[in-house]
């Protein structure tokens, strides 16, 4: 059995290497945090609303009685924020805020953490089914 292919291995996994390459880029930032006319970069968020269709088109929840939960209509939407232009640039024309960066780092952080939790939990399921036990 692969289990890369099960799908919410697949969607930590491409989450945790998304997080990777941000924690570089963020990173590179900070590293260029003096040079002259140096703009800070971040990646594109991770489209889970896509990820999300694509693993619900796989797999259909049947409604076996009339009080089960209705379909995902009913899920509240969320506002997506945009990102804001930089509030501060250095004479050198620099617009690296450390603050800024370092609040970044930390909630890739913090999200990395929440990623790999989720995927221990999940091998952790997979072993209890299968009579190994978590460890």
């Amino acid at each position: 059995m692969d289990i890369s292919r099960l799908t919410l291995f697949g969607a930590t996994s491409a989450r945790l290497g998304w997080l990777s390459q941000r924690q570089g880029v963020l990173a590179q930032n900070i590293a260029n945090a003096d040079t002259p006319n140096y703009v800070p970069m971040d990646l594109k968020p991770l489209d889970f609303r896509a990820r999300l269709r694509m693993a619900e088109q796989k797999l259909r929840v049947a409604r076996t009685d009339d009080q089960h939960f209705g379909s995902s209509r009913t899920v509240r939407r969320h506002r997506e924020s945009e990102s804001r232009e930089p509030y501060e640039m250095a004479p050198a024309g620099n617009s690296v805020v450390m603050e800024e960066q370092l609040m970044r780092m930390n909630q890739t952080a913090m999200d990395h953490q929440l990623a790999t939790h989720i995927y221990r939990k999940y091998v952790g399921m997979i072993r209890t089914a299968l009579g190994q036990g978590a460890r």
